[in-house]
């Protein structure tokens, strides 16, 4: 049976997790030839290989979120998954935590949230690193020798799938991939370069001449995903496959390939300080298994495989730049993603021009960035202009509420949905003016965890703007935790306060106030906040007095001591003042007060005393009885992406 054939044959819809990755691409780009039921999923980084894949195709999904995998996988209802999502595989990814948490802990989670489908098969891709020192041809039985982080997580995965496949009879299999080369792969990788320099008919420099490896076409590696999903059945589920030739080529072996088959007349340099630090010598797959279960074996030599490659790397180099074509340069300096959340709301003609100076900041800090445009069910076309930029942007989504929930919900959603090293939360009216970013990112990465606006003067009224400040000033004095004065929503958050932001589960929540109550190193930037560029603020009296008591009974108990208070001071007021009647009827009852007029006084002064601490204490009940209905902040309508309008489906976060 052919490739295409065994493909259009799988059971759908068919899920591919990591599908901006190698593997993930090409699964994705050879599945779209043959059948429409298939839906890739991304997160972070440059998605280069996905360029050409309709937006319909196409998922975000953030695997550290178990809300949000849960909305995707009941939106998508997957028959067959192809698991490709990973970290570590290169040696700039080093950080240790995340290793484990993409590759083991969020896998575990993964596997708990799709045991209840249907499936008709899940295929993991696991990596021959699992062998660690043991890497010589050895079966899939014997035991490994993990000898990195990677190699570790790995082997856990491994070790799960067979837990969920032989005892919880889940129809999951884990491939152990060698040496897989081809289209889409990371330019930093050896056979990438090794084309790039042929066709410049020169070498790069290799690591030791006598290191073997098992080089394997991603053709059949795609092939060996279609057959294992074609052959779930009790011999082969929970079990894991090695998916490699069988063959060792040493680079030396390589070197002297290329050289005769591509005419190279240069002679190969050696570096045997070239690779990663837990490679070994010998390094090759013993496929005896994959062959006898699953009818697989390698199909493309390595001379077809690399003629293969170089003429892909050919074609698609005609119009790109090579080296941006990996993650490497992304990882290279630690601080260096960035997604904008903009809450808009009437904002209609305010987008196109925050687009465009949010992005002429981004690329004038040549950094990563995401754009997540909020549109909280504005009356106007917000939702097709949010559309129209993001068919020109892939870096843009866009989310639709299902009715208007505020800006704080706005933010919220916004966060929920960010992959970035950090975010920028900015209002849809200009007023926010996004060159300040600029600023924000210097004292960023100079250890700032948070860098907030603070507004120095409006564009407003002299009255108006006073009672702003007073506010401010009132309002850092009574709150429990310290708020800076003039600082609204515009500020910078790092991940890891947006992490414990998001912990917050207030349904009526007041972020500038959780911002500071996350704490962390925070700092302030002083900016001059212009008028709203287009309409009319649908701010008004009634809103900004609700915005206050939104900030004191969310972050103080002042009115509720003060209270306490009066009523001590009251009570001892009163057993004063009866003492002082008693004595002056007996010794001068002449001189004790006549008439109805303070009696009246009196009862006026504590009757009105006590609505005021009625309505006060009202307001906290209030906020309580919000809390325990414990309904969702906000409801994703749609989601917006590649110019496309999606169902967002439930709600990724209680």
């Amino acid at each position: 049976m052919k490739l295409q054939d065994k493909l259009a044959n799988l059971t759908g819809p068919v899920l591919v997790i990591g599908a901006s990755g190698f593997i993930g691409a090409n699964l994705m780009h050879r599945l779209l030839e043959v059948r429409s039921d298939v839906v890739g999923t991304f997160f972070s980084g440059d998605p280069w290989r996905l360029e050409g894949v309709p937006a319909s195709n196409l998922t975000f999904i953030n695997l550290q979120d178990p809300m949000n995998v849960a909305s995707v996988i009941r939106q998508i209802a997957p028959a067959t998954i192809f698991d490709c999502s990973s970290f570590g595989a290169y040696s700039f990814e080093s950080d240790f935590e995340r290793i484990h948490r993409t590759n083991y802990l969020s896998f575990i989670d993964l596997l708990e949230e799709v045991s209840d489908l249907d499936l008709s098969a899940y295929v993991h891709a696991g990596s021959s690193s699992e062998y660690g020192l043991h890497a010589n041809a050895p079966g899939e039985d014997e035991a490994p020798v993990p000898n990195s982080h990677y190699a570790v997580s790995k082997v856990a995965a491994a070790a799960a799938i067979s837990y969920f496949g032989k005892v919880r009879q889940m129809p999951i299999v884990n491939l152990r991939l060698y040496s897989v080369y081809g289209p889409y792969e990371d330019s930093s990788r050896l056979i990438p370069v090794l084309c790039e320099r042929l066709l410049n008919g020169t070498l790069p420099p290799f690591a030791h001449p006598n290191v073997g490896r098992d080089f394997v076409h991603i053709e059949d590696v795609v092939e060996a995903f279609a057959d294992a999903a074609l052959n779930m059945n009790a011999e082969t589920i929970g079990e894991s496959f090695n998916i490699g030739t069988g063959t060792e080529t040493t680079l030396g072996e390589l070197a002297e390939l290329v050289k005769k088959e591509f005419q190279i007349d240069a002679e190969p340099q050696f570096n045997p300080g070239e690779g990663r630090a837990w490679d070994v010598d010998q390094w090759f797959a013993n496929p005896q298994k994959a062959q006898r279960l699953l009818g697989w074996h390698a199909k493309i030599s390595l001379v077809d495989g690399l003629r293969k490659s170089c003429d892909w790397w050919r074609d698609y180099l005609a119009n790109v730049d090579f080296s941006r074509l990996t993650k490497k340069t992304q990882l290279l300096q630690e601080k260096n993603s960035i997604t904008a959340v903009i809450a808009c709301y009437r904002d209609e003609p305010a987008i196109p021009i925050m687009h465009q100076r949010l992005v002429a900041v981004f690329r004038k800090l040549e950094i990563d960035y995401q754009i997540i445009f909020v549109n909280d069910s504005s009356p106007d076309q917000s939702a097709e202009v949010i559309r129209a930029i993001s068919a020109k942007d892939p870096n843009v989504m866009g989310i639709t509420h299902s009715r208007n929930f505020g800006s704080q919900a706005a933010f919220k959603s916004g966060l929920e949905l960010a992959s970035k090293e950090a975010c920028v939360l900015l209002d849809g009216d200009l007023q926010d003016p996004p060159e300040l970013i600029e600023e924000f990112v210097e004292k960023w990465r100079g250890g700032a965890d948070v860098v907030y606006g603070r507004r120095i003067k409006r564009d407003m009224p002299f009255w108006l703007e006073f009672f702003y400040r007073a506010f401010y000033r009132v309002f850092s004095r009574m709150s429990e935790v310290p708020i800076p004065k003039n600082a609204g929503d515009f500020s910078l958050l790092d991940r890891s306060v947006v992490f414990w932001m998001l912990q917050c589960n207030e349904r009526d929540a007041f972020l500038r106030g959780l911002r500071a109550y996350v704490g962390f190193e925070q700092v302030g930037v002083d900016y001059v906040r212009p008028e709203r560029a287009f309409g009319v603020s649908t701010n008004n009296w009634i809103k900004n007095i609700g915005w206050a008591k939104k900030g004191i009974f969310s972050f103080s108990r002042v009115p509720l001591h003060f209270l306490t208070a009066f009523g001590t001071f009251a009570s001892l007021g009163t057993l004063a003042f009866a003492a002082f009647t008693v004595i002056v009827r007996v010794f001068s009852p002449e001189a004790v007060p006549q008439g109805v007029t303070t009696l009246l006084l009196l009862v006026m002064f504590f009757g009105s005393s006590t609505i005021l601490g009625i309505g006060l204490l009202g307001e906290y009940i209030g906020k309580i009885f919000e809390e325990t209905k414990a309904r969702p902040p906000f409801i994703r309508r749609n989601l917006i992406l590649r110019g496309e309008i999606k169902p967002a489906g439930q709600r990724m976060r209680s």
